[in-house]
């Protein structure tokens, strides 16, 4: 599937962005995320988004640059292009969201482990 990448008035630009936006916004839950992420999406731009989450998340979990290009096959320019990018406030509300599903994994099979002691 290839689209065109000759520019559109701005205006009408705005108002499909626009229009965009509010078609994610409705998107309720995982698994309608999911379908709409399959279809929308080629296979390697779905691929070059979640590496770009990756990257972004083992950044700050500290991982290195030699860890992160081996991992998820990368370039050490594309890991540094990420990185200025991770002080955007896309970013870091898409971290923000990733780290509390973790912390609330961790806390729910902690509280898991504790009531299976206590019964």
């Amino acid at each position: 599937m290839r689209v065109s990448n000759k520019k559109i008035n701005n205006t009408l630009k705005i108002q499909v962005f626009k229009t965009f936006i509010q078609a994610l916004t409705d998107i309720k839950g995982y698994e309608q995320t999911e379908i709409f992420l399959n279809d929308f999406f080629t296979e390697s731009e779905l691929d070059s988004f979640a590496k770009r989450l990756a990257v972004s998340y083992w950044l700050k979990k500290g991982r290195s640059y030699n860890n992160i290009r081996t991992n998820l096959n990368v370039s050490t320019a594309t890991i540094a292009t990420i990185e200025k990018s991770m002080k955007r406030p896309g970013f870091q509300l898409l971290l923000a969201k990733v780290e509390a599903e973790e912390w609330a994994t961790i806390w729910a099979e902690r509280i898991k482990k504790f009531t299976k002691i206590n019964k």
